[in-house]
């Protein structure tokens, strides 16, 4: 079969106008409402336009949900970051010194537990005390920092 001999349709309808055998949108007008509830009424018609497209009726996260978004989201960017970071280097070398990779793990298992309490402790503990936005601007501001005193070695 040639690609040129298809029709360049989608819909199976002779129609002229393409896709007119998909449903249309439905369009519904308030016009009048009744006594009981006089808090829907407006000076002016409420358009209200419905859809069967599962893409537009978004559901609503529930707290479970926001919990594992916000454990996936921080498991996947420590687990990257710390991919070929100094620690994993430092656990090869001891592992391999050592020749004993469960007390290794065991080790820096409870030392990277340790440092991340430390971290959501001081994290709670300037969020209750300082704006969200001045966080992210002060953290910016000491990577900058930390950045250009990098650069400053490296280059002077």
């Amino acid at each position: 079969m040639k690609l040129d001999s298809v029709s360049p349709t989608l819909s199976n309808s002779e129609s002229t106008t393409p896709n007119s055998d998909l449903p249309q949108p439905v369009q519904l007008e308030v016009k009048d409402v009744c006594d009981s509830f006089p808090d829907l009424t407006s000076a002016e018609p409420e358009r209200v336009s419905i859809s069967s497209n599962p893409d537009v009726c978004k559901q609503k996260k529930g707290p479970i949900q926001k919990y594992w978004a916000v454990f996936a989201s921080t498991f996947v960017t420590i687990f990257l970051a710390e991919i070929g970071d100094k620690t994993q280097l430092t656990i090869l070398l001891m592992t391999a010194e050592s020749h004993n990779p469960g007390m290794v793990f065991a080790g820096a298992g409870l030392a990277l537990v340790a440092t991340s309490l430390l971290g959501v402790l001081l994290g709670r503990w300037l969020a209750s005390r300082i704006a969200p936005k001045t966080l992210e601007r002060a953290a910016g501001v000491i990577l900058l920092g930390i950045s250009a005193i990098l650069l400053w070695e490296i280059l002077g």
